[in-house]
């Protein structure tokens, strides 16, 4: 059973910085596909960015290209998400996802939910005007 553990989250001004992070433990495959959601209020929970923990291949939802970067690090088992030019409407729940079936990480259906098995329980980030 993968568990997985966010922080890093808080509040923040727009145009500020924000890195979260997302200890993972008890794998049992070699390679996921992992990444980061973000839910909203009364939204739908939706894929932020992906990464293939084998190649570093990544995937980004087109509103925070260019803003956001996920990287990780293989000594400490650790995803993180650096988020750059923050802006209010990135305000959300952000939540850390894993699954085994790494080929969710090149499909068209990354950002599905519906798609991971493992979650983190979410660190929120608020982003204020």
């Amino acid at each position: 059973q993968v568990q997985l553990v966010e922080s890093g989250g808080g509040s923040v001004q727009a145009g500020g910085s924000l890195r979260l992070s997302c200890a993972a433990a008890g794998y049992s495959y070699s390679r996921y596909c992992m990444g980061w959601f973000r839910q909203a209020p009364g939204k739908e929970r939706e894929g932020v960015a992906v990464r293939d923990t084998d190649t570093g291949r990544t995937s980004y939802a087109d509103s925070v290209k260019g803003r956001f970067t996920i990287s990780q690090d293989n000594t400490r088992n650790t995803l993180y998400l650096q988020m750059n030019s923050l802006k209010p409407e990135d305000t959300a729940t952000y939540y850390c996802a894993a699954d085994f079936r790494w080929a969710n990480c090149y499909s068209g259906s990354w950002g599905r939910r519906s798609e991971y098995k493992y979650w983190g329980q979410g660190t929120q980030v608020t982003v204020s005007s």
